[in-house]
């Protein structure tokens, strides 16, 4: 596993610092905002630990850290929906990463089969908040790839 330095306490030495020292919350975590490195849209959001970053570092595939599962979790193993990072950049306090990417497989990132996990839009339909789908195309049936609905 790659180890991580220590991010420094002072703000200005952290944001132009040429060290990745990324600063894990208080459950060892920081933020991976994932993109397409062909489009730039964004496909999901996930969570990363010292031990995923080190794996997607090492291996130039995807490792995030399931809060659910508590557990690494290789992107798209099950599905063969594979990321293959071609960057990742850091934010300027260094507590969040984006992800770009290029999906193998269905190029799918969303286990509902979708390519994106960001498919519904929000809004105020009679003063309450909804969900309406922009999105209703499915790469693969999660049925047929996970073996149960998912």
């Amino acid at each position: 596993m790659i180890p991580f330095d220590t991010p420094p306490e002072d703000k200005s030495e952290l944001d132009e610092a040429k060290v990745f020292t990324p600063r894990f919350d208080e459950h060892g975590l920081v933020t991976a905002v994932v993109t397409d490195i062909r489009d730039g849209a964004v496909l999901m959001l996930a969570h990363m630990n010292a031990e995923a970053l080190s794996l997607t570092l090492e291996t130039g595939i995807a490792h995030y850290y399931s809060r659910s599962r508590a557990k690494i979790w290789k992107k798209g193993e099950t599905s063969g929906n594979l990321q293959h990072v071609e960057a990742i950049l850091a934010d300027c306090d260094q507590d969040a990463v984006l992800l770009k990417v290029r999906v193998a497989g269905h190029d799918a990132a969303c286990h509902t089969g979708r390519r994106s996990c960001f498919y519904r839009a929000v809004s105020l339909v009679d003063g309450k908040a909804a969900l309406t789908s922009i999105d209703d195309r499915r790469a693969f049936d999660p049925a047929e790839v996970y073996g149960h609905k998912h």
